[in-house]
């Protein structure tokens, strides 16, 4: 069909190549990995205990058998596990700060690894490693999600459409976060047990429209900024790369109160992951993460001010 000419404006926004254009375009994270096991029919898999529990979606879905692991206090496997004939391993790569044990890992087990980078959008795929994305966890997107892979699964992709989990980001924009915190959370949950599908033509097109290279600088910088002025209190490590753009500023502390006071200063982080205090024990170090990490937001929307504000308030 031709397309229409005319008419009324749609939502105008520019036009720029996709940062993952050569991979395959999908509406969900978890339904990259369901792809993957579809095709590679393994009999297990082995994930990290500290994980967001949708993973475990396809997984059941596809009634394959799992088996969690533990990381240690690095983010990196606690110990070698030896994979049996078809049987994987996922690994996320953690706020986008892992990508040198995601190629340790790749030597290691080699194509018999999944990478998560769900929490590493800018970091590079490796070749021949199933590797997914997810979009809205960088960008103000509602779904969408990237996918490389050698494999295929030879079924019809339907269509998905993103125009009923959309209120959220235009209610934070014409009121506020708060008051369009309801909304998001009703969008979050229309995407649990979603059939695998096409990334929506919204979410491409918004997707086309980003500024990549400076969304990058802008978060290596607050990054930084950050980790110079709190990585004397702050009880993680880092090795930080050159060119590592991460996903949040990972601030572990023993002050079981900060994550409240932050919040009541409008300071809106999130747990990664209650479902994690479900999992492990009380003593693993899962389970301290889960509860005592607190990831600081350094995204593109935020300046040097708002980084000193950040710091203020957890001094305070």
């Amino acid at each position: 069909m031709n397309k229409a000419i005319g008419g009324y404006f749609s939502l105008e926004l520019p036009l720029h190549e996709e940062y993952h254009k050569r991979a395959i375009k999908l509406n969900t994270g978890r339904n990259c990995l369901e792809y993957i096991l579809r095709y590679r029919q393994c009999k297990k898999i082995y994930i990290p205990f500290y994980t967001c529990e949708s993973v475990l979606e396809p997984i059941h879905k596809l009634g394959v058998d799992y088996e969690f692991y533990h990381i240690n206090k690095n983010f990196e496997l606690e110990k070698i596990i030896d994979l049996g004939k078809d049987e994987v391993l996922l690994y996320t790569n953690y706020y986008g700060l892992k990508q040198e044990h995601v190629e340790f890992l790749t030597r290691h087990y080699g194509e018999k690894l999944i990478i998560d980078n769900t929490q590493a959008f800018f970091a590079v795929p490796i070749t021949s490693i199933d590797t997914f994305y997810s979009c809205r966890k960088f960008f103000g997107v509602p779904d969408g999600a990237y996918l490389y892979t050698n494999g295929h699964v030879d079924i019809q992709l339907e269509q998905d459409f993103s125009y009923n989990r959309m209120n959220h980001l235009i209610n934070s924009i014409d009121y506020s976060q708060e008051y369009a915190f309801t909304a998001f959370h009703k969008s979050e949950e229309s995407l649990k047990n979603q059939d695998t599908k096409k990334m929506s033509k919204t979410t491409q097109r918004i997707m086309q429209s980003i500024d990549y290279e400076e969304i990058a600088r802008i978060r290596q910088d607050n990054f930084l900024y950050l980790h110079k002025q709190l990585s004397n209190s702050n009880l993680l490590n880092f090795n930080i790369t050159k060119g590592t753009t991460p996903l949040i500023y990972p601030y572990y502390s023993e002050d079981i109160k900060l994550r409240e006071h932050l919040i009541r200063n409008r300071i809106y982080v999130a747990q990664y992951w209650p479902n994690v205090l479900e999992w492990t024990d009380t003593d693993s170090i899962e389970y301290s993460l889960a509860e005592k990490m607190i990831p600081l937001p350094i995204d593109q929307r935020y300046s040097e001010e708002d980084m000193n504000f950040i710091i203020k308030t957890i001094n305070r």
